[in-house]
């Protein structure tokens, strides 16, 4: 299961979370992946002045390990797919999530209507 951003099973899980979602995501036998692009998004964002990401960017380490997940790194496979990728959607982060779920058979947790609909590869709305 990669996530499009830290969310977890602890402190810092989000009062939306859907019932469903939140069940599969605190199970013990769920694999949590955080992609290394959100702290890449959630920066740009940041520094353009769109989100107040700072607080989060400077315990993302500590975040993550609170979620009892794991970190996704990006390589160029991910960036070679995501770019060949039969998807109109521009965005390059969403474009980099569902390249690396497809690679590794994961299954997308997003509220991304668009990632939603594409029906790239296995989601779950969240």
């Amino acid at each position: 299961m990669v996530r499009k951003s830290p969310r977890n099973r602890g402190k810092h899980r989000p009062a939306r979370l859907d019932a469903d979602a939140l069940s599969v995501l605190s199970r013990s036998d769920t694999n949590l992946w955080v992609t290394a692009g959100s702290a890449w998004e959630i920066g740009i964002k940041t520094r353009l002045g769109r989100l107040d990401g700072d607080a989060l960017l400077s315990t993302w380490s500590e975040v993550i390990a609170d979620m009892s997940a794991s970190e996704l790194a990006i390589d160029s496979q991910d960036g070679i797919l995501a770019a060949r990728l039969p998807w109109e959607h521009r965005d390059p982060f969403d474009r980099v999530v569902v390249a690396q779920a497809l690679r590794r058979n994961l299954t997308i947790a997003t509220r991304d209507v668009r990632i939603l609909q594409a029906a790239l590869t296995p989601t779950m709305k969240v």
